[in-house]
C-alpha cells in the first residue's frame, strides 16, 4: 500500500518541470564528465572494453544511487561520481595496474562507509558555518556560469542563442522550463548548422568485464585517501551545501553510506567513486524544477537516464562525442543560476562568517589543487582557519545557540 502512494506521487510530480530539469542533468552529466573519463583510460593504457567497462559502472550504478535516494528521502539527490576523482585515477594509472587501481577503490569506499556509519560526516557538517559552505558553492559553480559567457565568443550563434532564448522564455513562456527551450533551440541549430560530427558514430553492444582486484599498499596511500577525501569533503559537501540552500535537509550520513556500498560493488567493474553529484543536484533542485515539494521526481529521471547511459555506453559515447561543446557548457551555465542567486543570498545575507564565507568563495573559484585535492576541500578548510583567526565571536555564538537548542532552551 505504502509503495503504491510512493508510486502515486512520484507520477503525480513527473511532469514537463521535473522532467525536463532531469535530462538537462542528465545531458549535462553524460557529455564533459564521460569525456574526462574516455581521455582518463586512454592515457592510462585501458582497452576499449575497460573503458566502457568503467563507463556502465560509474554511470550505471551512480544512477542506482541517485533513483534510491531521491526515492527513499523525496529530495532531488543526483548520484554520480567524482570528476575530481577521475582526474585523479587518470594521472594514478600509468604508475598503478588496473586490479591495484580497484583494490584502491574498495579501500576508498570502506573508509567512506565507516565514517557515514558512525555519524562523523554528520558532525562534520553541523560544525561548519553555512555560509562558509554556501561561499564554497557559489565559488566552485561560479565556472559554470563563466564557461557560460565564454562560450559566447566561441560560437555567438549556438551559445548566443541559448542564452537570448532562455532570457526571453523566462519572460514570455512560464509553463515551459526556460533552460529545456535553451537546450532544444540550441541543438536544432547545432544540426541545422552542420556543427554535430556524426562521422565517428558508431558502436556495438559489450557486456562490462568483472576485474579481480589486488591490494598495494603504495596504491591505498596513492588512491584511497585522496578518493575518500574527496567524496566526502568536496562531493557529498557540495550536494549537501545545495540542498541546505534550496530549503532541504539532506540525509549526509546516508549519502555517504549508500554512495560507498554501491560504491564497493561497482569498483569491481572499475568504477573509481560513487557518490551524490553537487552539479547535477543543483539542476534537479532548481527553481525550473517546480514546487519543492515535487522537485525530487526531476532526479528520478535524471537517475533513470544516467543508468541507461551506463548500460548503452557503447552505443551513446560516439553521440557525446559529436555534440558541441559549447551547448553543453552554456546550458550548464543557465541551469546553475537559480543556486548560485541562492547560495549568494544565504552566504553574504546575515552579518556572521562574512570573511570565512568570501574566502570560501575566491579559494573554490580559484581552481586550486594541492596534493591531488581539488579547489572545494581547500575552500572549507582555508575559510575556516580564517573565520577562526578573526571571527572567532561568531563561533562562540554558533555554539551557544546549538547548545540552547540542544538543552531546549
Amino acid at each position: 500500500m505504502k509503495g503504491n502512494r510512493r508510486f502515486k506521487d512520484l507520477y503525480e510530480n513527473l511532469n514537463i518541470n521535473t522532467i525536463s530539469s532531469g535530462v538537462v542533468a542528465a545531458i549535462f552529466g553524460c557529455t564533459g564528465p564521460a569525456l574526462i573519463i574516455i581521455g582518463g583510460a586512454s592515457s592510462g593504457g585501458l582497452t576499449h572494453e575497460q573503458t566502457i567497462s568503467w563507463l556502465f559502472a560509474v554511470y550505471f550504478f551512480g544512477g542506482l544511487l541517485g533513483l534510491f535516494l531521491s526515492l527513499k528521502y523525496k529530495q532531488p539527490i543526483a548520484g554520480a561520481y567524482s570528476i575530481a576523482g577521475a582526474v585523479l585515477v587518470a594521472g594514478a594509472l600509468p604508475h598503478f595496474s588496473l586490479p591495484e587501481a580497484i583494490g584502491a577503490y574498495l579501500v576508498a569506499n570502506l573508509i567512506v562507509l565507516g565514517l557515514g556509519a558512525t555519524g562523523l560526516i554528520d558532525k562534520v557538517m553541523n560544525w561548519i558555518p553555512v555560509p562558509i559552505v554556501m561561499g564554497m558553492i557559489v565559488g566552485v559553480m561560479m565556472r559554470f556560469a563563466i564557461e557560460m559567457i565564454t562560450s559566447v565568443e566561441i560560437s555567438p550563434l549556438l551559445a548566443g542563442s541559448a542564452i537570448l532564448v532562455y532570457l526571453f522564455s523566462s519572460r514570455f513562456i512560464k509553463k515551459v522550463p526556460p533552460v529545456l527551450v535553451a537546450l532544444v533551440v540550441s541543438v536544432l541549430l547545432a544540426v541545422v548548422t552542420n556543427e554535430f560530427n556524426f562521422s565517428k558514430v558508431q558502436g556495438s553492444f559489450m557486456l562490462p568485464q568483472l576485474e579481480i582486484p589486488t591490494f598495494s599498499v603504495q596504491a591505498i596511500i596513492s588512491l584511497s585517501i585522496p578518493l575518500a577525501i574527496l567524496i566526502i569533503c568536496t562531493e557529498n559537501a557540495q550536494t549537501t551545501g545545495i540542498l541546505m540552500a534550496k530549503g532541504f535537509k539532506p540525509p549526509s550520513s546516508a549519502m555517504a553510506v549508500f554512495g560507498a556500498i554501491l560504491g564497493f560493488f561497482a569498483s569491481f567493474f572499475g568504477a573509481h567513486a560513487i557518490n551524490t553529484a553537487g552539479p547535477m543536484t543543483a539542476i534537479c533542485a532548481s527553481d525550473d524544477s517546480g514546487k519543492k515539494e515535487g522537485r525530487y521526481a526531476a532526479s528520478v529521471a535524471n537517475s533513470v537516464l544516467f543508468a541507461c547511459f551506463g548500460v548503452f555506453a557503447a552505443f551513446v559515447v560516439p553521440f557525446v562525442i559529436a555534440m558541441p561543446a559549447v551547448i553543453v557548457s552554456t546550458i550548464a551555465g543557465l541551469a546553475m543560476i537559480g543556486v548560485l542567486l541562492s547560495s549568494l543570498k544565504i552566504a553574504f545575507a546575515d552579518t556572521t562568517f562574512q570573511m570565512g564565507a568570501f574566502f570560501a568563495l575566491v579559494i573554490g573559484m580559484s581552481g586550486v589543487n594541492f596534493f591531488n585535492i581539488g579547489a572545494p576541500l581547500w575552500a572549507i578548510v582555508g575559510s575556516i582557519l580564517v573565520s577562526l583567526l578573526i571571527e572567532k565571536n561568531d563561533f562562540d555564538k554558533k555554539i551557544k545557540v546549538e547548545n540552547n537548542l540542544k538543552s531546549g532552551a
